[in-house]
């Protein structure tokens, strides 16, 4: 019988392999995690063309979770996860799967892919927020300073999407943010269980408890949906999300919080709404507003600050 002390001996090796992992190799994975998450925003956009946002959701999450159920099975044998942390992972699974996940899916069909990416950009606002009392990440001036600003920009591209795009742009806009509090959120709560139990295994269990709660529901829209009209392209976008988005790109962010401060981490999605922005040109044909860039650069400004030393 497998030991429960177990976990104890994996979280040692882990503390000890921190120093082994080179700074420019931590952060050439994390731009490499931008390219790829930047990329889901047009190809996104163009999968909600053809698809319902919660039959989507329901196809993208059994289909990640059909790939890490047989290698999660055979992770079992590095030992037993602590009941309370179980239900941490649970509730993990909750934050990424209905509150982030599918309120961005809606949110994302309900606004453009360049205003989704551009509220993501406020990720290092919200980790940072959660990471000072839950991680004790020690609290500075100019980060402080920085969020202010970037909350700001934030507030200015909602403002500038209500007065120009109408009603239905606020209300998207509005809804990747809860998402991406909802991010922030499980950022902060992973990073000891990632660095316990392991990238894979944390983030592997949490999207399955999620997608397990989410199933029911999703599996009622998925058999009474439409399909005429369904191309390769919507299915495409189905299984980047699924497979690239869910699998690699969050294992991958989760791996790097192991040995990274969470916002230290957080602040690569600096990278994230320009590449989003230049994608989105160039496969929906997005209009940037003076609006939109104008508040952008506010939100990227209000990050770095918060990044210097």
């Amino acid at each position: 019988m497998v030991s429960v002390a177990r976990p104890s001996i994996v979280l040692a090796d882990r503390l000890k392999e921190r120093s082994e992992r080179p700074l420019w190799f931590l952060f050439a994975l994390l731009v490499f995690h931008q390219v790829i998450v930047a990329g889901a925003f047009p190809l996104t956009k163009l999968g909600l063309n053809q698809f319902n946002p919660f039959v989507y959701a329901f196809y993208r999450f059994c289909l990640s979770s059909i790939i890490y159920l047989p290698i999660l099975f055979r992770l079992k044998k590095q030992g037993l996860i602590e009941r309370r942390d179980k239900l941490k992972i649970f509730l993990i699974g909750l934050l990424l799967i209905p509150l982030n996940q599918v309120v961005f899916l809606i949110g994302q069909n309900l606004t453009s892919a360049s205003h989704a990416s551009m509220m993501f950009a406020a990720t290092p606002v919200f980790v940072y927020i959660l990471a000072v009392p839950l991680l004790k990440e020690k609290m500075k001036l100019l980060r402080s300073i920085g969020i202010a600003i970037a909350m700001a920009g934030v507030f200015v591209i909602i403002l500038g999407g209500r007065f120009q795009f109408g009603r239905e742009y606020l209300s998207g806009d509005l809804l990747v943010l809860v998402a991406v509090a909802a991010w922030a959120t499980a950022t902060v709560m992973g990073k000891p269980l990632a660095l316990k139990y392991g990238a894979f295994r944390v983030m592997g269990l949490a999207l399955v408890y999620g997608s397990a709660v989410y199933f029911p529901y999703g599996f009622y829209r998925a058999i009474s949906a439409d399909y005429v009209g369904v191309t390769w392209v919507g299915w495409f976008s189905i299984g980047y999300m699924g497979v690239i988005i869910s699998i690699l790109a969050y294992v991958l962010w989760y791996w790097v919080l192991k040995y990274l401060e969470a916002s230290r981490v957080a602040i690569m999605q600096n990278i994230q709404p320009i590449l989003a922005i230049i994608f989105s040109a160039i496969l929906l044909g997005e209009r940037i507003t003076t609006v939109f860039i104008v508040g952008g650069l506010i939100v990227i400004g209000g990050v770095i600050i918060t990044e210097i030393k």
